[in-house]
């Protein structure tokens, strides 16, 4: 029996999440009406990803922080709602990435992704574990809370986000939990050196290794949904800086694949233009595979090497004792004294 995977190569509609959640929603419903049981979609899809941030002075940033903080979605709020709503409307589990605000601050954001079950309910909420570059001018450190394998109808799924998937002992923590589909998001671009003054960094490349390499080491089939930038994509980055769009066109852009254990891309690669990759896997067929090599199995000498997950979720504030409430009863009134005649 085979399932059906999707991998979303979509552009954000940076800001706009109004926008973004209704094309969200609109390739949900279509990876569902061809027949897909989970579709995935790219890194911080919302908003958009920070991209300024590779060619912006820190000190000319702060406005972009601003309206990027404003336009992170908190995980409580309307828009995952609706996207939970849209997954069981549809019947189909999904990836989502995006930036996330937290409750208790509206300047700390976080680079997000959940997997939603086709029954609309957040099954895993994870939190990149660290920022890469100059991700760190934007979002916070995450948590091992979201290092964890949820067992879908179809499989055993987890996910990480970009360069978490070239992490080893973040990706043995999925493969001990017996991860069998792997979600891999990911942005358009990757400004790493300017492109101006040599080869561009290779990101399609990159993906393709770190995909490959998890889905080879892990026996997983692994969902790489990567964001596609286009000419609107551009110019919210850029605001009219022609030195900074002459940057951004010229770096690599990213792509979109489904990665077998063999390391093929059974549905095609998507790099140019936005769409969906489809792609029919057989999840029972990974069996065989570990009587090869079993990473966390037999393959593995768990006398001799001991890994040890922290899944708390991170907290800014740590209270104890009794409730405010209860304290408030034991706040004595201040004694009056009247003023001797």
């Amino acid at each position: 029996m085979t399932t059906r995977l999707a991998a979303a190569h979509v552009a954000s509609t940076f800001f706009d999440i109004e926008a973004g959640v209704q094309k969200a929603i609109r390739y949900i419903n279509l990876a569902a009406k061809d027949g897909a049981e989970l579709v995935a979609f790219p890194e911080s899809f919302l908003p958009g990803f920070p991209i300024w941030h590779a060619f912006l002075r820190p000190i000319d940033a702060h406005a972009k922080f601003a309206r990027f903080a404003a336009a992170s979605l908190r995980i409580d709020g309307p828009e995952i709602a609706r996207l939970q709503d849209a997954a069981r409307n549809a019947g189909i589990a999904v990836w989502m990435g995006f930036s996330e605000r937290a409750s208790y601050s509206e300047g700390c954001l976080w680079n997000s992704a959940v997997l939603i079950g086709s029954d609309g309910a957040i099954r895993i909420h994870h939190r990149k574990l660290v920022p890469t570059f100059y991700e760190k001018l934007v979002w916070s450190r995450g948590d091992g809370n979201g290092l964890h394998v949820e067992e879908l109808p179809f499989g055993r799924v987890g996910g990480l986000i970009c360069g978490e998937n070239g992490n080893p002992l973040a990706r043995y923590a999925l493969m001990a939990q017996g991860e069998q589909v792997h979600c891999a998001c990911y942005p358009s671009v990757w400004p790493f050196r300017d492109p101006g003054n040599g080869a561009p960094y290779d990101l399609a490349e990159a993906i393709r290794i770190r995909a490959a390499a998890h889905s080879f080491e892990a026996k997983t089939f692994t969902v790489v949904s990567s964001a596609l930038l286009d000419d609107a994509g551009i110019a919210a980055i850029c605001d009219g800086d022609a030195d900074a769009e002459a940057l951004i066109r010229k770096c690599s852009g990213a792509s979109s694949m489904i990665v077998a254990p063999d390391g093929s891309t059974p549905g095609g690669v998507l790099g140019s233009s936005e769409g969906l990759v489809m792609a029919d896997v057989d999840i029972a067929a990974l069996t065989e595979l570990k009587q090869h090599h079993d990473m966390a199995g037999y393959y593995n000498r768990h006398d001799v090497f001991r890994v040890e997950l922290n899944q708390d979720r991170q907290a800014p504030l740590h209270i104890t004792g009794r409730p405010r409430t209860e304290r408030n009863e034991d706040i004595q009134p201040v004694q009056q004294f009247e003023a001797a005649e």
